[in-house]
């Protein structure tokens, strides 16, 4: 399948419209089935008359001869786009670890577009530039009731001892299809986590489908140690992404 022609519709004028980015490893794509799901339903909910199939994307990788890159499609009524960039993520990225600071935009949890991959996305883009400009990595978002959500790119993990703890979906996030992984596969506990709760915790990692798990070392003023679950649920990730079970692809 080849890049589409761009039309002039809702999705351009009022970010009427949904997107996924995939993880392309030695020419397969990571997760697909979960990502083909996850946007067929946004755009369900969206009204939007159009469907992604798995033979369009497999195409487009073919044809395209995608190795190891982000793919990302968009869709809208009038629009199937499908774009491929490098992945900027440096093995450098995950022995230094990453900072969180507190965003003062508050997520709606009230919103449909909060649990969507929607083409809304300038909150996210914003916040995450401005927590660039303050030396930090990216955001964190609070809920109108001041409980942790998620951040602009990522969602996130906190872990005590051997208690993995995510915030729940109602608080007001994206569910993640790592976060839906980590989920499954370590049992991980979602619940209400607010922001003086987190110096409490003994690790904290940030999940998405490109960086896959990311330590943190800082959340706001909070100085955290790359810790042996982090590692040991990265390292068996990376693993699985690397020699992968056949539900991966």
């Amino acid at each position: 399948m080849k890049e589409n022609k761009i039309t002039l519709d809702e999705g351009y004028m009022f970010g009427l419209g949904a997107f996924e980015t995939i993880l392309i490893k030695n020419g397969q794509a990571v997760f697909l089935d979960e990502h083909i799901k996850r946007l067929n339903n946004a755009l369900k909910t969206l009204k939007i008359s159009k469907t992604i199939k798995k033979t369009d994307i497999l195409s487009y990788i073919k044809q395209n001869k995608i190795k190891h890159k982000a793919l990302k499609i968009m869709i809208s009524e009038k629009n199937i786009i499908f774009s491929s960039r490098d992945i900027k993520y440096k093995e450098d990225d995950y022995q230094k670890g990453m900072s969180l600071v507190i965003s003062t935009l508050l997520r709606n949890e009230t919103s449909p577009f909060t649990y969507l991959k929607s083409l809304n996305y300038g909150d996210n883009i914003f916040e995450k530039r401005k927590a660039q400009e303050r030396g930090y990595d990216e955001p964190i978002f609070l809920n109108t009731k001041g409980e942790i959500t998620e951040g602009a790119t990522s969602n996130i993990f906190f872990v005590k001892e051997n208690l993995i703890c995510t915030p729940r979906l109602k608080c007001g996030l994206l569910n993640g299809i790592v976060r839906e992984y980590i989920i499954k596969t370590y049992d991980a506990v979602e619940t209400i986590i607010y922001p003086d709760m987190v110096k409490k915790f003994d690790e904290i990692f940030i999940t998405n489908s490109l960086l896959g798990i990311m330590p943190i070392i800082k959340f706001e003023n909070i100085i955290l140690d790359i810790g042996e679950i982090t590692c040991r649920i990265r390292r068996e990730y990376e693993n699985k992404i690397n020699a992968p079970e056949k539900n991966f692809f």
